[in-house]
């Protein structure tokens, strides 16, 4: 019989009597031959409709693999259209309080996206969306120039208003005319009268680099010269293009950044609606650079968004177009018809919206992604999981439903990059504010046309929610504040690291082979009874800090 106290008996303990014991170096055998099912459930099990419901994130697990490989191994490389890939899976909402051109920059530094919005005059998004083009570059082909009769003033205007402080100075005051100087900080910032010439302050002691010297050549001739810009030059000294140093530090620092690789500029994304208003804003939008269109409507299975589809389709071929909001197979594949390259999942799930409740229209989010995501694959458009992100892990199930990609709001609201100010709450805690686009505060907002009389027939939020022509608002969406997150260069890198940790542990090292495995079974999934989400919570403690990130 078995002693205890830590004795060492003749004989084992037997856990179930009256049977032998079996030859522990067997146990893979014995797993293989005795257990024909695996632990667990298929993803079409579990996103059974019929037997379980409609699911959300917070409704079942992923099971754990095996573990044989770093975190750090583990790819994130995944589409975001039928023809742009992303290093990470993270993409940005379009909402007036979440993304803008800081967002916008940030997010694809870091490997994502963002999508501007389009609660704002087209003007005023397509200078967003040259923000984000200019930010980032290889060759710049299109460089701010300034004429030798542009003032010290109107420099450091120019330099407030862009950004950045190195211009060149042309006889014509264009490209491909003829170079005389390059006017950078160091030269403006103590020249005593701001309504002398840039040509009083100018350096004319320059290094260039002929037309046709490929950017790893530009980029050592950079390096170099220490210098802070490098123009490129034909046969007759005029300006072609130009590169900065800035931009070599920028690879240093954010390898991951989401680029094109012709002209090394960050991928920009932006939002438009459906109405004949938008084609207009759209071709500002193309002018300015745009790569990625995101056609924003809560129901995305509509005549505009069809129509919208085809005429972008066929006036700007080079331009991707991502289509929704979508929670259907039958909505999707109206959309795949007219030719969308990309589809946005959700209705109702966001933080900030109430559609479910008022309309009583949706589908939890989590049969929603699985439904519309497996679909959508078999013509190879990608899906983006928008709205019920509240963590790495609703992250990580998104993905291991079939979304290419994941799309955040509140997540991302309260960062420092987001649109908007910070404010102290009641409680003392620092906040900013956050609103859903269908929230009667964005859909009064006047920005979206300029403040005019007909400034709400032009706002995102009443077209996102066919709501133009209403004498009367029915909100779809709440304001309200979420707490300070600090820098998504600080918050994003958290949110990848934490994915890869998840798919390290899921046993997957990248997100095709994650897709692959749910598809074939190997992957498997847990139902949670309301006892298991309790347990699987925080509990049993008096206080806690519950820190994410350090």
């Amino acid at each position: 019989m078995p002693l205890t106290n830590g004795d060492v008996g003749p004989s084992p303990a037997y856990l179930l009597p009256g049977k032998p014991l079996m030859d522990f170096t067997k146990a893979l055998e014995v797993l293989e031959k005795d257990f024909r099912s695996r632990d667990g459930l298929d993803a079409e099990t579990l996103l059974d409709s019929q037997k379980n419901g409609g699911l959300t994130y917070n409704d079942f697990l992923v099971l754990p693999g095996y573990v044989g490989f770093p975190a750090s191994e583990v790819a994130l490389e995944t589409p975001v259209t039928k023809r742009i890939s992303l290093k990470t899976p993270l993409v940005s909402s379009p909402m007036d309080t979440v993304t803008e051109h800081s967002m916008a920059i940030h997010m694809a530094l870091l490997g994502g996206l963002g999508v501007i919005h389009h609660n704002c005059s087209a003007e005023d998004q397509a200078e967003m969306v040259r923000k984000v083009k200019r930010f980032e570059n290889g060759f710049i082909l299109d460089p701010v120039v300034l004429s030798p009769t542009t003032t010290v003033g109107e420099a450091k205007q120019l330099k407030e208003e862009w950004g950045f402080g190195g211009f060149p100075v042309t006889e014509s005051g264009k490209l491909r005319s003829t170079l005389v100087g390059m006017i950078t900080n160091r030269d403006i910032q103590f020249h005593p009268s701001l309504d002398d010439p840039v040509t009083s302050a100018m350096s004319t002691d320059l290094v260039t680099a002929p037309f046709g010297t490929t950017l790893t050549e530009a980029n050592a001739v950079l390096s170099r010269s220490k210098k802070g810009k490098l123009p490129i030059v034909d046969s007759d000294g005029n300006l072609v293009s130009l590169l900065s140093r800035s931009d070599l530090m920028k690879n240093l620092h954010y390898p991951l950044a989401s680029k094109l690789p012709h002209s090394k500029q960050l991928i920009c994304a932006a939002a438009i609606g459906t109405r004949p208003d938008d084609k207009l804003r759209l071709q500002v939008l193309v002018d300015a650079g745009l790569d990625i269109v995101v056609l924003d409507s809560s129901q995305g299975n509509s005549i505009y968004q069809i129509e919208m589809i085809k005429f972008i389709k066929k006036e700007y071929p080079q331009l991707d177009v991502i289509g929704g909001n979508v929670v259907t197979r039958d909505q999707a594949a109206s959309l795949i018809a007219a030719g969308v390259d990309g589809l946005r999942i959700g209705m109702g799930s966001g933080s900030a919206c109430i559609t479910q409740e008022v309309m009583a229209v949706g589908r939890p989010q989590a049969v929603s992604v699985f439904n519309v995501s497996s679909f959508a694959a078999r013509f190879g458009v990608p899906c983006i999981a928008d709205g019920g992100i509240q963590n790495v892990g609703h992250i990580v199930k998104g993905l291991a439903l079939g979304a290419s990609t994941v799309m955040m709001g509140g997540l991302l609201a309260g960062t420092t990059e987001s649109p908007g100010d910070y404010f102290v709450s009641r409680e003392g805690q620092l906040v900013k504010a956050y609103r859903g686009m269908g929230s009667i505060d964005a859909m009064e907002n006047r920005k979206a046309g300029s403040g005019g009389k007909n400034s709400e027939q032009s706002n995102a939020g009443t077209a996102r929610y066919f709501s133009e022509g209403d004498r009367l608002l029915v909100a779809q969406g709440v304001s309200g504040s979420v707490l300070d997150r600090g820098s998504v260069t600080k918050f994003v890198p958290y949110l990848i690291a934490g994915l890869q940790h998840s798919l390290q542990e899921i046993g997957v090292k990248s997100l095709p082979l994650l897709r692959q495995g749910v598809l074939d079974g190997t992957v498997r999934f847990e139902l949670r009874t309301v006892s298991a989400q309790a347990e699987g919570n925080v509990h049993g403690l008096h206080s806690f800090d519950k820190k994410l990130y350090s």
